[in-house]
């Protein structure tokens, strides 16, 4: 697992945006907090007479289309989701190496995150990867010698469901930088499996989504020259370490993309845009309490990530396992080395 790319996403984005090391404020508990907004210190009332003309001046924009497709994943938000009775099943299971676990459910994906890194895949990809492993994993009882050939089936339905044709990569391409021991038939036969028991729904609504629209929404109500002050690589890299815990798996995508969004704008103490974040919640429908339980779910995830606690893989060098004979030929070739003629100066 290459955690070091999403440590790195974490820390500079930080940086783009303070100038220097970013510093959420904290709880007498060592959390970040997600505090109170604006507007819960205001009359509801007027919080919600400010959220209706802020959804009024959205319709009157461009950001019409954006409200629209907003509408459409809020419509379409529970059809294609985990069962949370079977990801809590899963968080009660003691690892004797017999049954499924969320401790590896979580390193499972951790090794999708590294190889959407390697490839350079959209976050898209690996959020949808997420989804298609946990709806399997939350239905199925499945053995831990089997998960790594359905998570890489997981992952390639989702890469070839969301990139472009030409950067799929092959099947034994795939299976040979993942250093799994099955074959290509084998990956064919799991897919099919997976396709089956998600009812062959592949596209579903992710967070990812969900966190693309709230932000371009906040962003078309502000100012052009302030339209930079919120980094979405930074919540994007938010989002990829909460897809790695299966406690998030069990919010809906909406509030937790809400969550990672308001968050973030406590953190950086942007007070003007809080209004914002009420008029989303007030038009998603999201009650209060939970958006504050997952901040905080949110905040703990963040905190123990970049915390000296948090075992982070990537200070292990990259090692790739080959057979006898391959060595002998890269020693070998190390001393072919093609002597090229000089280049003749004109």
């Amino acid at each position: 697992v290459r955690r070091g790319l999403l440590d790195t996403e974490l820390t500079c984005s930080a940086r783009r945006n303070s100038g220097g090391a970013a510093k959420a404020p904290h709880t007498q508990h060592g959390y970040p907090s997600p505090g109170l907004s604006l507007l819960a210190r205001e009359s509801p009332r007027l919080a919600s007479l400010k959220s209706n003309i802020m959804i009024e001046v959205l319709t009157t924009t461009d950001s019409q289309k954006l409200l629209h497709q907003l509408n459409t994943l809020l419509e379409q938000e529970l059809r294609c989701q985990p069962k949370v009775s079977g990801l809590r099943l899963m968080e009660s299971v003691h690892d004797n190496g017999l049954r499924m676990t969320a401790r590896l459910r979580d390193f499972e994906v951790k090794d999708l995150l590294s190889l959407t890194q390697f490839f350079g895949f959209d976050t898209e990809t690996f959020s949808l990867a997420v989804n298609l492993l946990d709806r399997f994993l939350s239905k199925m009882k499945v053995q831990p010698k089997h998960l790594g050939c359905v998570g890489l089936s997981c992952f390639y339905l989702a890469v070839k469901s969301v990139e472009e044709e030409r950067n799929v990569p092959l099947a034994a391409d795939l299976i040979r930088i993942s250093q799994y021991r099955f074959t290509v038939s084998d990956l064919m036969r799991m897919e099919k499996i997976v396709l089956e028991k998600v009812c062959w729904k592949i596209k579903a609504t992710t967070p990812f989504q969900f966190l693309q629209l709230y932000y371009s929404l906040i962003q078309e109500n502000l100012p052009f020259e302030r339209r930079n002050n919120l980094n979405f690589e930074r919540l994007e890299a938010q989002l990829k370490a909460c897809h790695c815990r299966i406690i998030f798996s069990k919010a809906k995508p909406s509030v937790l993309a809400l969550s990672i969004i308001a968050l973030e704008i406590q953190a950086q103490k942007r007070v003007e845009l809080t209004e914002e974040v009420e008029c989303l919640k007030k038009h998603s429908k999201i009650n209060g309490r939970d958006l504050t339980v997952w901040q905080e779910l949110v905040s703990k995830c963040l905190t123990e990530y970049s915390s000296n606690k948090c075992s982070k893989p990537n200070v292990q060098k990259l090692k790739w396992i080959v057979s006898g004979r391959t060595a002998r030929q890269l020693k070998h070739s190390f001393y072919r080395i093609t002597h090229l003629p000089t280049i003749p100066e004109l």
